[in-house]
């Protein structure tokens, strides 16, 4: 199934809207994100490269945004001093390896 903004779903559990229609809610809401092109960046090649391993689009994205949730949590982790440099790199190293080879 290709999504596009004219794909429809439950939108906050309460009824049926398009993706364009969700979208607009959110900017007449002020509720648009903003991320930082490196973790769009990190995201747009794990999406492609699973993508070209053979996953469907929607469990590609999963997996993408997985993935840069994840190196998010441990970057913020180190920061907060929880964890130490070398288990920061370590997890980043994992991660890499479960969904960039």
């Amino acid at each position: 199934m290709k999504i596009t903004l004219d794909t429809r779903f439950n939108f906050n559990g309460s009824h049926v809207v398009t993706l364009r229609e969700a979208v607009q809610q959110l900017r007449e809401r002020d509720l648009a994100c903003t991320v930082a092109a490196e973790t769009v960046e990190r995201k747009v090649v794990v999406f492609s490269d699973c993508v070209e391993r053979g996953f469907t689009p929607l469990r590609s994205e999963i997996m993408a945004a997985y993935y840069a949730a994840s190196r998010e949590a441990t970057a913020e982790a180190f920061e907060q001093g929880l964890i130490t440099r070398g288990e920061l790199e370590a997890q980043q190293a994992a991660l890499a390896r479960q969904f960039l080879s």
